[in-house]
């Protein structure tokens, strides 16, 4: 039996320009692996938090509802990801969204979630 479509909707060089740009399979690893990082509800809340203000760690842990031991680690995730950055300003680290395609991907993903 023959994989080829009957339906005759698209050329073999469309079929083929489509294949040739698409992502590499590193390419598709780092954006699965990125996209794992949005899969637990914890780093969520964190990045909606930092959405609206820069953060310290007792601020989040207040904020989420957990041991600042945890949201550190939590952060430490998010930081390996770049999906946070931080600034020391003196003993006190802040924390803060990487730049704003994290927040566009956050409020485009709950905009298509809210949609009916």
């Amino acid at each position: 039996m023959s994989n080829e479509c009957l339906c005759k909707s698209i050329s073999p060089p469309e079929m083929q320009k489509i294949k040739a740009d698409s992502p590499s399979e590193a390419a598709n690893i780092r954006l699965a692996e990125f996209f794992k990082v949005f899969g637990d509800s914890t780093r969520l809340k964190i990045l909606y938090f930092l959405s609206h203000h820069e953060l310290c760690v007792a601020d989040l842990s207040t904020l989420v509802g957990m041991q600042q031991s945890a949201v550190s680690h939590q952060l430490k995730t998010l930081k390996l990801h770049r999906l946070v950055k931080y600034r020391k300003e003196g003993v006190t680290v802040y924390y803060s969204l990487d730049d704003t395609h994290i927040e566009s991907i956050f409020a485009i993903a709950r905009e298509h979630l809210m949609e009916q």
